[in-house]
């Protein structure tokens, strides 16, 4: 029996060690090969148009199927529900008066009972069309991806479309999973075993070049376990030692796609487990600032390291984003001011992904990061552009806060972004007294203004 099965199990031994050859192979010349040097064959880019030619047909075959069977189909709002003016609350509540009265605006009372109605339709129109919770939650796209989770149209057409999705389904977990996953197993492993032997050597030019090097290779992979496609727009803008970058966030996997194209100092709080891993072996190759919990709230500590890392020239810039937590891909929402009280120059960056390949958002709220991981692996690609914008520098006269969203403005402009003065920290807290102390304030404000300005009269 032993005689009759040898020959196969021999067989079946060289066929898959054929095969780990064949895929390592490929994996090494086309991939890992290409991150070390910097350079790209251009397949990633033809298989974007390719997709994109996809995505249009299987479009274009729902809008034909749900007009034959006669189904509404679902149109994102691209803005909002509600179209606003931006008018202020005291010209809003004189237009109120003006139209639910007959007399002189003049004469009237110091509150009127209709001024309710302007607080009632605001918060109505906030219930109905809140423009802080949907920064929360993935975009709605307008177009199918083949991917079910993206499409709200989503339900049976024609064969044809089922099985190209199954196809798609087949590819995505069946082959660029499986190869995503080996990638980034094999940056992150490079990534620690090489920062730790580095870490070894004497502090000099010699021990930062190799660091650099290693550290672009090894994101570099990584961005290649995601297939993704950046576009960087205006490189002479990149940040420079002695320097803070600051970008708005979407995900985790902004690091990544920043530190492929240059080096930056992380700024973070110490993890355990495998990020404790990674945290302390990236540190010996590479002066980054991590913190300790207990350190992480203690202002004057984080801004004392921050200067000492900035006031060193050699040292590379640091990434910060001031956000402090992961908005849709939509808006940008308000900026900490912590990082803009430190007086360094500014490098602004504005990152947009492209959402009909594949969703970036992390909603921290609804996911795990390994869940969110899977995710993006056994998405199509993960396609997004990057414009480094002029450097930037505190103004006389100019505060910390005035700062920020000076910043936060020219990241939205530039990117396409809404720019909202929100705290992204309603991610999971409730609206701070402040808030609705101001619109009283603002009330009260008009209300002593209309009766000093009569009682000047």
């Amino acid at each position: 029996m032993e005689l009759f099965f040898n020959p196969f199990d021999n067989l079946v031994c060289i066929l898959l060690g054929i095969s780990f050859t064949v895929w390592f192979t490929l994996l090494l010349v086309f991939i890992i090969v290409p991150a070390i040097f910097g350079v790209s064959f251009g397949i990633r880019r033809l298989y974007m148009k390719t997709l994109l030619k996809i995505f249009e047909w299987a479009t274009l075959r729902i809008e034909r199927g749900a007009k034959e069977k006669n189904h509404l189909l679902y149109k994102p709002y691209s803005n909002a529900i509600i179209a606003k003016e931006p008018t202020s609350l005291e010209e809003e509540i004189k237009e109120i008066r003006r139209s639910g009265s007959n007399r002189d605006l003049d004469s009237a009372t110091e509150f009127e009972m209709s001024d309710i109605f302007y607080f009632a339709r605001r918060g109505v129109e906030s219930i109905m069309d809140d423009e802080v919770t949907k920064r929360f939650t993935a975009e709605e796209l307008e177009s199918w991806n083949l991917l079910t989770r993206s499409n709200n149209n989503f339900h049976y057409i024609s064969l044809r479309l089922t099985v190209l999705w199954g196809l798609g389904l087949l590819i995505r977990y069946g082959f660029l999973l499986p190869l995503r996953v080996t990638l980034a197993f094999t940056g992150v492993g490079l990534l620690v075993f090489l920062t730790s032997i580095i870490g070894m050597l004497p502090n000099g030019s010699m021990k930062n070049f190799l660091s650099e090097k290693v550290h672009l290779m090894c994101y570099r992979i990584c961005v290649r376990a995601l297939t993704a496609i950046i576009t960087y727009h205006d490189s002479e803008n990149k940040p420079k030692n002695g320097g803070i970058c600051v970008a708005n966030h979407t995900s985790p996997i902004d690091v990544i796609i920043l530190a492929s194209d240059g080096c930056y100092a992380m700024v973070g709080q110490i993890h355990g487990g495998l990020m404790g891993v990674i945290q302390r072996s990236m540190v010996k190759a590479c002066p980054h600032i991590w913190f300790e919990r207990s350190e992480v709230k203690d202002r004057h500590l984080v801004a004392k390291r921050l200067n000492g890392h900035i006031d060193d020239k050699t040292k590379l810039p640091i990434l910060i984003f001031p956000e402090g937590t992961c908005i849709n891909n939509t808006s940008v929402m308000m900026f900490k001011k912590g990082s803009f009280e430190i007086s360094a120059t500014v490098y602004p960056v504005a990152i947009k992904y492209d959402p009909r390949f594949g969703d970036a958002f992390w909603n921290s709220s609804k996911f795990g990061m390994v869940n969110y991981l899977l995710r993006m692996m056994s998405s199509w690609a993960i396609v997004c552009s990057v414009w480094y914008l002029p450097p930037m520098n505190r103004e006389e006269g100019e505060d910390a806060v005035q700062f920020a969203n000076r910043v936060k403005a020219a990241i939205a402009r530039q990117g396409g972004l809404v720019d909202l003065l929100w705290d992204g920290g309603l991610k999971r807290g409730k609206v701070k007294d402040t808030f609705k102390e101001e619109q009283q304030k603002l009330y009260s404000k008009m209300l002593v203004g209309t009766q000093e300005d009569r009682s000047r009269s």
